[in-house]
């Protein structure tokens, strides 16, 4: 028997919030103090089944949300029917065209959001050129290493004119989102897509930050050969010291079989580069958008173009040289059909600081002056306690001796 969109959606949710513990509490915590109540709030993240129990929490608090895609690809339709059906204003279907993309971040903004909560940037930005709607905004948070990048830039030229907390830097987000989340996620859904094998192969990251960092060690974990390519002295030192081999892209294109975008920059990957790849390489990113791949120098350098499956799109170039691009250039961990994005209990962990978050906003963005903010140490603290205490892990506490002896600055013998 065919189940109906709705049905399904439900049931992806209902499993998404099981495997939620921490974000599940503040929910129950929220549902009690309703402490957005009045609230709206606009946001524009992946609409998939976690995401739906972000919002659910938040509606449990007492808000209205109006939520659409960050990426054109990223929609499950039926989560996104299902919350629909809860509560939620949606305005997000995968596939979307770019015009519908920003039409519906618009859509967003028309329901006059008090707090924004974005991925990418795109719906602050959008936000600030409506200047009647941005001085109504309390506050907004932030992802993703992208979002937060603009939201600096935007701070540096002083045009910033809201305070948003960078969810993204904090260190329950960055050390076990990014790390861990992205690498896990993106090289399953490179599996799932082309049932490639990994052991064996040369595995190119672009990008040794956190999610860099963590995609080279979970390749090498899968039996890959792993060339780094960085252009931060530190972190190519860092990689280097790991054991990873350490070349400029113009030497890794030539002996890479499989590369990964993660660096959050624009074409790391370019036209010089494709002409000298191996026949059947395969490309991807793991970044926000589409544009740390050079589609459009790739298309320009091939003799044909065609799509060969689903996620799949074949190059030929024209010195007979085939390459594979995955999902569009987009991310791959989530713009893939059957990709799945970040593992739930990551999610959990990265959800909670964002609902934590704007609870914060909900009670003092009003007070706070323009700018970007880290994460209130406290909440970042109190996730990840809930996460350990929810995991089974116990901590060793210090003795009045050891306090007293971390206190004293005559240490010593």
């Amino acid at each position: 028997m065919k189940r109906d969109k709705t049905t399904v959606g439900r049931q992806m949710i209902q499993w998404a919030k099981l495997h939620m513990p921490v974000l599940s509490q503040i929910m129950s915590h929220f549902s009690r103090t309703k402490p957005l109540r009045g609230l709206q709030i606009g946001a524009a993240l992946h609409v998939e089944a976690k995401t739906a129990v972000l919002m659910k929490t938040l509606i449990e608090g007492g808000a209205k949300v109006a939520i659409t895609g960050c990426n054109p690809l990223s929609t499950k339709d039926e989560v996104a029917t299902a919350l629909a059906g809860e509560g939620a204003q949606v305005f997000a279907k995968r596939g979307e065209s770019k015009q519908e993309y920003y039409k519906n971040l618009n859509r967003v903004l028309a329901t006059k959001p008090d707090i924004l909560i974005d991925d990418g940037g795109d719906l602050i930005v959008l936000a600030h050129k409506k200047p009647k709607l941005i001085t109504q905004i309390l506050g907004a948070s932030e992802e993703t290493t992208t979002g937060v990048i603009r939201l600096k830039a935007m701070e540096r030229d002083r045009v910033l004119r809201i305070p948003v907390i960078a969810v993204n830097d904090s260190p329950g987000k960055r050390y076990f989102d990014n790390r861990f989340g992205t690498a896990e996620s993106t090289l399953q859904a490179l599996m799932s897509i082309t049932n490639t094998q990994i052991s064996g192969k040369k595995v190119v990251v672009i990008g040794f930050g956190f999610v860099g960092r963590g995609i080279a060690s979970r390749a090498r974990g899968l039996g890959a050969r792993v060339v780094v390519v960085e252009s931060d002295p530190v972190k190519a030192l860092e990689a280097t010291f790991e054991g990873f081999e350490v070349l400029p892209m113009r030497n890794a294109a030539r002996v890479g079989d499989i590369f990964i975008t993660a660096t959050g920059s624009y074409h790391v990957i370019r036209k010089e580069h494709f002409r000298i790849m191996k026949d059947k390489a395969i490309l991807c990113n793991a970044g926000h958008f589409n544009v740390e791949i050079d589609i459009g120098g790739l298309a320009q350098i091939s003799k044909k173009r065609r799509k060969i499956m689903e996620d799949v799109e074949e190059f030929t170039l024209r010195n007979g040289r085939r390459l594979y691009l995955l999902t569009e250039g987009r991310l791959v961990n989530l713009a893939g059909r059957r990709s799945l994005g970040h593992p739930i209990e990551i999610m959990d962990l990265s959800f909670s600081l964002q609902a934590l978050s704007v609870e914060y906003l909900a009670k003092y963005g009003s007070q706070m002056e323009p700018g970007v903010y880290n994460v209130p140490p406290e909440i970042d603290r109190k996730v990840v306690t809930l996460k350990l205490k929810a995991m089974g892990v116990e901590l060793e506490p210090l003795t009045p001796e050891q306090q007293e002896y971390q206190r004293s600055w005559e240490m010593g013998t």
